[in-house]
């Protein structure tokens, strides 16, 4: 008889919005809601699959969480499991250690979260039917610089072992350093299956009697966290062969855009391509919502109207998505290039140009304000944002330089004004 169960990790319930981009109300209130939709979306999944168990790798909450509306959610929707005869499996990862929501909320008896000492469930099973042992561990501190693993119990001999942990594994981009554990040291571990967290990408590593499995995040919260989002459906078979299936569960998809308009040659013509790019993306994604940001790129006469108008352009593609139905613009970009025509205007803006270009953005003074400037903004940022201006010395200097030449490129198109109808 099979042991079969649903793997998520990362929910973040109630997450506050992260991005300043969100104005719009309508859209505001859909992101807000979004992870709640989609963990209902999890339930229905174990219910509708009739799977034995819920495994939650972490992350519930996102930090000091003390809202009672959570609490009352998470429990109403652990109750349904409850009711039909699901387990649920959870281990606290790094924003969850700040949250009191865990220790204090009270969870139907089916409901095991695992402590800071490592722990060990046999899963209750029917005669005849292959013994299952999961394996957790939760933390109760924010950071873990040291790998966990050293801490779980050895494989239970015959049965089926699951364990979960909240990982960063060997590191990854925009993630902190959590509790890091290579993927060779979790594949001689003798586990059949890791169910982890932390990490809001998926990634997987199966072979046919294990799996090493990274879901990623069920709802995206801000177009940093694009793509489309899902959970693992796993089935362990009799022979212990195990069977991995992805199932997304994403409310709203944030999805990046790039469009080159090189061959709109008038406004009509450009919002009918951009559209159009819109449009087939929409179409491509299984999300009930897409919320896109766009990039309009290419060497157009245009490309000095986007810039000046590119508020114009953005609130006309909100209006063709709303006809449309659920596509959201997060927020609309333009790296664009003047074409030859375009490109010479008045000769007094061209001498301005030039003088920026060549003369003022070379300049040793010039350089070093800019220095100066954005040495005062990186200071006044939190720690996990500075790394915008770049990483190290020679990125941070190819960022300014890049800061640079988009501000010459939007003064330059609002002197221009009228110039490029």
């Amino acid at each position: 008889m099979t042991f079969r169960f649903v793997h998520t990790a990362d929910i973040h319930l109630d997450s506050p919005l992260k991005t300043l981009a969100l104005r719009n109300p309508d859209l505001s209130e859909l992101i807000g809601l979004a992870t709640r939709r989609a963990f209902v979306r999890i339930i229905d999944l174990c219910v509708d699959e009739h799977v034995d168990a819920l495994v939650l790798a972490g992350d519930l909450y996102d930090g000091d969480q003390t809202s009672m509306k959570t609490a009352r959610f998470l429990a109403e929707q652990l109750r349904r499991l409850d009711e039909a005869g699901i387990k649920t499996f959870i281990i606290r990862g790094n924003h969850d250690a700040l949250s009191r929501i865990t220790a204090e909320l009270i969870m139907p008896d089916s409901v095991k979260v695992f402590g800071a000492t490592a722990d060990v469930v046999h899963v209750e099973r029917k005669p005849g039917q292959f013994p299952v042992a999961v394996h957790g561990l939760s933390f109760a501190k924010p950071h873990a610089s040291e790998s966990l693993l050293r801490h779980y119990a050895l494989p239970v001999p015959d049965a089926a072992n699951i364990g979960i942990m909240h990982t960063s594994l060997g590191g990854s981009a925009g993630h902190d350093l959590y509790a890091p554990c290579p993927v060779a040291d979790l594949q001689q571990s003798g586990f059949q299956y890791w169910a982890l967290g932390h990490i809001h990408r998926r990634s997987a590593v199966e072979a046919e009697s294990s799996a090493i499995v990274m879901p990623g995040m069920p709802q995206g919260r801000d177009i940093n966290e694009d793509g489309a989002k899902s959970v693992s459906l796993v089935t362990i078979r009799d022979d212990r062969s195990i069977v991995v299936e992805e199932r997304r569960t994403s409310v709203a998809q944030f999805e990046r855009l790039a469009i080159d308009i090189s061959g709109a040659t008038d406004w009509k013509q450009l919002i009918v391509d951009v559209s159009a790019k819109l449009d087939a993306l929409r179409s491509s994604i299984s999300a009930d919502h897409l919320v896109a940001r766009i990039q309009v790129t290419g060497s157009t006469e245009l490309a000095w109207r986007i810039r000046r108008d590119i508020d114009v352009l953005c609130t006309e593609l909100e209006a063709r998505g709303s006809i449309a139905g659920n596509v959201w613009i997060d927020k609309v970009h333009s790296a664009c290039t003047p074409s030859e025509t375009s490109s010479k205007g008045s000769g007094a803006l061209e001498e301005l140009t030039s003088i920026i270009e060549n003369e003022v953005g070379l300049a040793a003074e010039y350089q070093q304000e800019l220095r100066s400037i954005a040495d005062e903004l990186r200071a006044q940022l939190p720690a996990e944002l500075r790394d915008i201006f770049g990483t190290d010395e020679a990125t941070f200097r190819e960022t300014l330089a890049s800061f640079a030449r988009e501000g010459s490129a939007e003064v330059m198109a609002r002197l221009r004004g009228g110039e490029v109808a």
